[in-house]
């Protein structure tokens, strides 16, 4: 198959979004843009005969990782190596990077492990549609994000994530402000959750909390506020407690992943605290 690699712009979202439609990925706009409009970010785009057929895209959260993410390939120039060339370009891009971490399909995973990746954990996405007063929580648990807290919340999400990723936060916050709750106890910040729109459902991540009661006042309080839609959260599987209130509140599991790394990384954040991921794209 004659294909050519080339830089992604801005400018190529629609064939992004094209693949994305074809592979039934959540993605809108906005998602691109966090890779293809930020001075941290970038991607390469597969094309033959001027048709789009592959992408990839990277995120760099400074010093610490670079996440990569959207490997795409139309349906049908799949097995020809195309994601091969694709994830070859990305990484000699990245070569002087001491860490890149990725979410794997257990359709890319052989893939991956063939360029040095290694697996660190299990996520699953589960899914939900939330009916009319399905949800009734406590009001006193959680309430919504003010702009003000984002200072306390994004220091905490330092340490918790392992690196930065305010611009990201902010820009969860800004397009769905209605997803976004804290939860205190005192004066204290016992965790926070932002969501997103997307194509096909909408999307709950990050979630960190200090523990699971934390973490289901939080996305209680988000659910009871999006009746009649569909919803997703990526979960770690590390609580036996959390996955099993989610399943006995009505989620299902929809597909896995593991996410993996190659290299080294020494800032690992607190992995325990993390509920829910911000979705496979963006770590």
């Amino acid at each position: 198959m004659d294909v050519t690699i080339r830089p992604m712009h801005v400018g190529d979202v629609p064939s992004g979004l094209r693949l994305c439609r074809l592979s039934r990925w959540n993605q809108l706009e906005e998602d691109w843009g966090a890779f293809l409009a930020s001075p941290d970010g970038g991607g390469w785009l597969a094309e033959r005969e001027g048709t789009a057929v592959g992408t990839v895209t990277f995120l760099r959260y400074g010093p610490c990782f670079s996440w990569l993410s959207m490997m795409l390939v139309d349906p049908d120039a799949r097995r020809a190596g195309v994601g091969t060339r694709l994830l070859e370009t990305a990484l000699d891009a990245l070569a002087g990077d001491a860490c890149v971490r990725l979410d794997a399909t257990p359709l890319g995973e052989p893939l991956y492990r063939r360029f040095g990746f290694s697996g660190e954990y299990e996520v699953a996405r589960v899914k939900i549609g939330v009916t009319d007063g399905r949800f009734c929580p406590d009001p006193e648990t959680a309430r919504p994000m003010r702009s003000g807290d984002l200072i306390e919340v994004l220091a905490r999400d330092r340490q918790v994530f392992g690196a930065d990723r305010s611009s990201l936060l902010a820009s969860f916050y800004r397009r769905a402000a209605d997803m976004a709750w804290t939860a205190h106890r005192g004066g204290t910040l016992r965790g926070y959750c932002f969501g997103r729109p997307g194509h096909l459902y909408r999307q709950i991540g990050p979630v960190v909390a200090e523990d699971a009661v934390a973490a289901r006042d939080l996305v209680a309080r988000c659910l009871a506020g999006q009746p009649g839609t569909e919803l997703a959260v990526d979960v770690p599987r590390f609580s036996p407690e959390w996955t099993g209130w989610l399943e006995s509140v009505g989620f299902t599991v929809e597909r896995l992943f593991l996410r993996m790394r190659r290299g080294h990384w020494p800032y690992p954040g607190l992995a325990a605290h993390q509920y829910a991921i911000a979705g496979p794209e963006f770590g």
